[in-house]
């Protein structure tokens, strides 16, 4: 019997959609199956799941789970817990490929699917092959088994293997999200003072939205921080891929920033490697690598594009301004925002100084955070065609990397359209406020003359 996805939820680097409007438990069983026949026919048989805290995260998984063992594939349930713990359990576990249900950073109402095969990301065209062989009812039949492997004391113990640790009066927000029993287990045993916020698991994230890449989220965190007098504080999304940091002062220590501090003991450690940053990252990251002796490397945004170029270059160490930091340094390639959070914690102790000064010494550049404008999902690609055809008639200086980079003696500016949501993001940094202005006034231009308004600014 084949089965239809609704096509919005076939993304870029994962499955994601709505509840009950465009993803459902028969979604779920339709991806099991499917996913399940493409490891056996691969000669695999085994999958590793795992869910977040989402309210629709348990009814997804038993669908998931009765899809993959139909295929004849076996399940082991990793129970609830961040994304990276999943990804953990694939790498460490015998089997052959992963599912982490999750939404990862969107509000409570959506829930999606992020895979792993062969300890490589599944996504882009593999997405689009499951979606076609669903739609086919090419499927195997069989009657895997299931069985249930805690996770949590391994990987605990592992996160912490080996780092060296400073003592720090540090703020935890977990936002009400899945790494929250995670960040609660870690606080009791790093040296140090740790404030807690939020580490209730809660799928109606009651608090604020899970998403530390938005300033309005931190505002609880940098209450903390101001309140206790803490050294700095710390943030994730949902399912734990992605960080946030404020210093004592407050400040926001944004995603690229913080792959700048956490360059420089990789780079001590292995002189000249490969350190990646994506399209939407400030001029000033690849500036500090070049510096610190290390291979800068501009690459398109996705945690899914990044782990597999680390995995093409042999990098150690990737980072994208959405807080995804990538460490094959001492661990998997994988993007984990608790791992991460231990990491800047070493590089700060090593660094002699306060995450307060290492952020004080950055260039003071000025930068508007990311600018999304609401677009039709059949426009957004055409739109940035567009835009790419105007500029290369025009003669500017443009990287093509992902979306239009364009260089311009005020500094730079970017626009790229989204692979998860229907919006094109934007996003431009100057040396002062008057080119920022001429550079916003160039994405303005841009956007008039493909039919569209920068002041239809979405949300999330």
């Amino acid at each position: 019997m084949a089965y239809r996805f609704n096509r919005t939820i076939l993304r870029e680097y994962d499955i994601r959609g709505i509840v009950g409007q465009t993803l459902g438990e028969d979604d779920a069983r339709a991806i099991g199956r499917t996913f399940g026949t493409i490891i056996k026919r691969s000669g695999g048989s085994t999958v590793a799941v795992g869910r977040d805290g989402r309210l629709s995260s348990p009814a997804l998984c038993t669908a998931l789970v009765d899809g993959l063992t139909a295929s004849g594939c076996d399940v082991i349930r990793t129970g609830l817990g961040p994304t990276p713990m999943l990804y953990y359990a694939e790498a460490v576990l015998p089997v052959d490929g992963g599912i982490q249900i999750t939404g990862s950073h969107n509000p409570g109402d959506y829930n999606g699917f992020k895979m792993v095969f062969g300890h490589k990301s599944f996504f882009g065209p593999d997405i689009q092959t499951l979606g076609a062989m669903a739609a086919a009812g090419d499927w195997e039949s069989g009657a895997g088994s299931v069985s249930d492997q805690d996770m949590e004391d391994a990987y605990l113990a592992r996160l912490i293997e080996g780092l060296s640790l400073g003592s720090y009066r540090i703020g935890w927000d977990a936002g009400n999200g899945a790494g929250g029993r995670i960040i609660e287990r870690l606080a009791a045993i790093l040296p140090g003072e740790h404030h807690l916020l939020f580490t209730d698991i809660d799928g109606n994230f009651p608090n604020h939205h899970p998403d530390p890449t938005e300033e309005k989220n931190l505002e609880h965190l940098k209450a903390l921080v101001a309140e206790k007098q803490l050294d700095f504080g710390l943030a994730f999304d949902g399912d734990a891929d992605r960080i946030g940091a404020v210093d004592s002062l407050g400040r926001v220590v944004w995603g690229d920033q913080l792959l700048s501090i956490l360059a420089e003991p990789v780079l001590k450690k292995l002189p000249g490697a490969t350190i990646i940053g994506d399209v939407k990252a400030s001029q000033m990251l690849y500036d500090r690598i070049a510096e610190l002796g290390g291979k800068p490397l501009m690459w398109k945004t996705g945690h899914s594009l990044i782990k597999t170029k680390m995995k093409e270059t042999g990098s150690p160490l990737a980072g994208e301004m959405s807080g995804h930091i990538f460490f094959a340094d001492d661990w998997y390639g994988f993007d984990d925002a608790i791992y991460a959070a231990l990491r800047l914690i070493a590089a700060i102790d090593a660094s002699g100084v306060s995450l307060t000064e290492l952020k004080s010494r950055m260039p003071n550049m000025i930068n508007t955070p990311e600018l999304r404008f609401q677009v039709d999902e059949s426009r957004k690609f055409a739109v940035i065609d567009e835009v790419l055809a105007r500029l290369t008639a025009s003669g500017a200086d443009v990287n093509r990397t992902d979306g239009a980079r364009v260089n311009t003696p005020d500094g730079w500016w970017l626009l790229r359209a989204s692979n998860t949501q229907d919006v094109l993001v934007a996003r431009a940094e100057a040396k002062d406020e008057a080119a920022l202005d001429r550079l916003l006034a160039m994405i303005d231009d841009q956007l008039e003359a493909s039919g569209l308004e920068r002041g239809e600014q979405a949300g999330h």
